[in-house]
């Protein structure tokens, strides 16, 4: 079975690739989408922690020069499931 995951990615030229996260959850990503949206036009640090695994800070002359790019795409829920208990055994 699969899911659209939707995936934001924050590549910059000079310092590669910040972000490259994909939301199962479409609410999940409109929000982190907005808020980086918020920051590019209010002139903001990007800053973001998840509470347990996710903590990105990114200084705004440097969002600014960076690429951002939104996709959608079929996401396996084994794919996801597998994912997970990996990141349980490794910690």
């Amino acid at each position: 079975m699969n899911k659209t995951g939707y995936n934001i990615r924050v590549i910059n030229e000079k310092m590669g690739e910040f972000i490259n996260e994909t939301f199962v959850d479409q609410l999940q990503f409109k929000l982190f989408l907005k808020m980086v949206h918020g920051c590019i036009e209010l002139g903001e640090d990007l800053s973001f922690f998840n509470g347990t695994t996710f903590l990105v800070h990114i200084p705004n002359k440097i969002l600014k020069d960076s690429v951002v790019i939104t996709t959608t795409k079929e996401v396996s829920i084994v794919e996801q499931v597998k994912s997970k208990i990996e990141a349980f055994v490794t910690k």
